[in-house]
């Protein structure tokens, strides 16, 4: 009954990435057309940043879809872990493109400073960004919370990237609406500049969540969690004394490794039973998540077990886990 729940639980969750991320990908089209749309009406080196822009959403949308299905395929001989740590990869990807187009925003603005720019029909270009940003409220809103809700790296991503571009959006509207009030063309290519600058910033984050994902990097917060509930079960008698332990995660899935101490005049059968035990207070500690435990037994004398020494240093708190 619980691995019927369970399966029924993952597919509810994939059926809600998908979803997700399909609306995700219809709304960049719309985006890219009519942000393109409103730069050609108005001429405004603002508004297209924002366009371009949009078109490595699209781009980092494509492929972040692709990560979502292939993160969700099921373990093979090749990939024993399974397939999750693509998320980190297609948040990297997105932030590298998100890297490209802050550079070729800035870049056309300095451009546009220098050899100045004329706006025309600014009414109707504001008119068609301003709804086109309500729209990317709501979808990164969206996006986000689907995200967390089903512990995807990939959507919490592109909803930061949608919610980016939502931003953007407003200061253009900001920036061109004192150049229609004013009639100072140069603020139009400043505030590309500053769109620039936003966009830097979001793919530092970006990067900086996909290489230390990718390197395993660990959360304290999880990990003191893992060791006090250690800490609790050896206190409670159920264990003698705990070890070597580290965890990783790979988007909803986490990967937690132990050695567990336990009195050596009992059977095997027994210290089975408590360490299986212990596995259940363990994985309650990861409710959203898949988690594999791998715990390896031993007798509490630990130096008649290993006489040569430990292959690996006896460290308690020694762990590694992605955050």
């Amino acid at each position: 009954m619980t691995t019927q729940k369970h399966t029924s639980d993952r597919a509810a969750i994939d059926r809600a990435r998908k979803r997700a991320m399909a609306v995700s990908l219809v709304v960049s089209f719309v985006m890219l057309g009519g942000k393109v749309g409103a730069a050609y009406l108005t001429g405004s080196a603002a508004i297209l940043s924002d366009a371009a822009e949009s078109v490595i959403h699209l781009f980092a949308t494509g492929f972040a879809g692709f990560s979502l299905w292939y993160a969700a395929t099921p373990p093979d001989p090749d990939h024993p872990y399974g397939h999750g740590k693509i998320s980190y990869f297609a948040s990297a990807v997105e932030g590298t493109l998100i890297l490209i187009a802050a550079l070729i925003i800035g870049w056309t603005a300095i451009q546009d400073l220098v050899a100045g720019t004329t706006l025309q029909r600014i009414d109707i270009g504001l008119y068609m960004l301003g709804g086109l940003t309500v729209v990317n409220l709501a979808l990164g809103q969206y996006l986000v919370r689907v995200g967390r809700r089903t512990n995807s790296l990939v959507l919490v991503s592109n909803g930061q990237h949608v919610m980016t571009d939502m931003w953007t959006s407003f200061g253009v509207i900001a920036g061109v609406g004192l150049v229609g009030l004013t009639g100072i063309m140069w603020l139009d290519p400043l505030v590309a500049l500053l769109v620039a600058a936003n966009i830097l910033w979001t793919a530092k984050h970006l990067l900086r969540r996909s290489v230390y994902g990718l390197l395993d990097e660990a959360d304290r917060d999880a990990t003191q969690a893992l060791l006090d509930e250690l800490g609790e079960a050896r206190d409670e008698g159920t264990i003698a004394g705990f070890h070597q332990v580290r965890h990783r995660r790979a988007g909803d899935q986490v990967w937690v490794e132990y050695h567990l101490l336990f009195p050596g005049d009992i059977s095997i059968r027994e210290a089975h039973t408590r360490s299986h035990a212990v596995e259940d207070r363990v994985d309650a500690l990861f409710p959203d998540d898949t988690v594999y435990v791998t715990a390896h037994l031993e007798p509490r004398r630990h130096d008649e077990a290993h006489p040569d020494g430990h292959r690996e240093p006896a460290d308690p708190l020694r762990h590694t886990f992605s955050g």
